[in-house]
């Protein structure tokens, strides 16, 4: 079953969907924060059904190549990491912006620089530092948001996200170790454009990526999972730290918690 739904109705449908014997595709962000991602991962848990986060872009070869030179010694000590995912949204009417539905720019395109800040991290994140940008009709609700973060190891990392800012079009994600740097854009859709650059040792390479799109890689994987392969990459434990570093960067920002 896949769960197209607003923010705000991620949980009870897709606990719903496990209740009747189904497995799920839900639509990312997982839940609306992560108490609901800690029941919906304990509903899950034993029964054998695939719940899957629709982070489409992470099962993509591109983003896998990120993880795999992140982590794999070529760039060195991994010393910051920043992502941002940002477009422009001004219909200030759009359910994307109402409260009740978990909506906020963090939980919109932002929960894709969460979630590749996770991926190229040295580690899981503390939230140092956060501010938003928030509606006037509704201070509840980040139009914009910055957080600074620190990982185990003295690195140092930085996320923004936006649906309305002076940073109108910026979808990119930078690792940056001792020996060199990794800078991607767009990796959320590579399979329309990307830039994929790689510097060591003062040496500077390009990969390409393309190929078929990152929702047709996701469904292969799905599928692949139900089948009981080992391909499930977004699994509700991924999703409980997800939402955990959400909940922890709109409370430094001194915004209430979705849901």
């Amino acid at each position: 079953m896949y769960i197209p739904l607003p923010n705000g109705l991620h949980a009870p449908w897709t606990l719903a969907a496990i209740a009747a014997g189904k497995h799920v595709l839900c639509e990312k962000p997982f839940t609306a924060n992560a108490a609901q991602a800690r029941a919906v991962a304990a509903a899950a848990e034993g029964t054998g059904l695939v719940v899957m986060e629709a982070f489409h872009y992470r099962y993509h070869p591109l983003a896998q190549r990120m993880a795999d030179l992140a982590h794999g010694g070529e760039l060195g000590r991994i010393e910051r990491v920043e992502t941002a995912t940002c477009f422009p949204l001004p219909r200030f009417a759009d359910i994307r912006y109402d409260f009740s539905l978990a909506g906020g720019a963090l939980m919109d395109a932002g929960c894709y620089a969460v979630h590749a800040l996770r991926l190229l991290a040295p580690g899981e994140p503390k939230v140092t530092g956060a501010r938003a940008l928030t509606l006037g009709r509704d201070r509840r609700v980040d139009r914009a948001m910055t957080a600074r973060l620190s990982f185990p190891g003295g690195a140092t990392g930085e996320l923004r996200a936006s649906m309305w800012s002076a940073d109108l079009l910026r979808i990119r994600a930078r690792a940056i170790g001792e020996r060199g740097t990794l800078t991607v854009t767009n990796f959320v859709a590579p399979h329309a454009w990307s830039r994929f650059t790689v510097t060591v040792d003062g040496w500077r390479r390009r990969e390409r990526f393309g190929g078929e799109a990152t929702y047709v890689h996701q469904m292969r994987a799905f599928a692949a999972a139900v089948r009981g392969e080992p391909a499930n990459l977004t699994p509700p434990a991924d999703s409980v730290a997800t939402m955990s570093l959400i909940d922890d960067i709109y409370a430094a920002a001194g915004l209430p918690r979705r849901g």
